[in-house]
């Protein structure tokens, strides 16, 4: 059983910069693909970014390219999303999930197994 803890978000205005850290344990990180989902409130969850396990391949949500960086650090047992140029419509809770096929970067949330408990996003305009 992976446990994902979430940290970084906050209230940030339009144009900052935030970065998202997600903590695992319980399993061997290597064995993951990890990604970050948002949801927005009465909304669905949508993808924002997916790692292979090894960080050989990323996939990014159009909206988001060029302006979000997920990475991970497999001596950490991290993945990180660096968030720049906010805008108002970033505002979600953002969640970060882990897949079972280490080689996916799946924009489907029901390829993943396993799911943090978010953290809150605020853009101000």
């Amino acid at each position: 059983q992976v446990q994902l803890v979430e940290a970084g978000g906050g209230l940030e205005q339009a144009g900052g910069s935030l970065r998202l850290s997600c903590a695992a344990s319980g399993g061997t990180f290597t064995d993951y693909a990890m990604a970050w989902f948002r949801q927005a409130p009465g909304k669905e969850r949508d993808f924002v970014a997916a790692i292979t396990s090894r960080g050989t391949r990323i996939n990014y949500y159009e909206p988001v390219k060029g302006r979000f960086t997920i990475s991970r650090d497999n001596a950490k047992n991290t993945v990180y999303l660096q968030m720049f140029n906010l805008k108002p419509e970033d505002t979600a809770v953002y969640y970060c999930a882990a897949n079972r096929d280490r080689y996916s970067t799946s924009s489907y949330p029901f390829s993943y197994s396993y799911w943090g408990q978010g953290t809150q996003v605020t853009v101000s305009s």
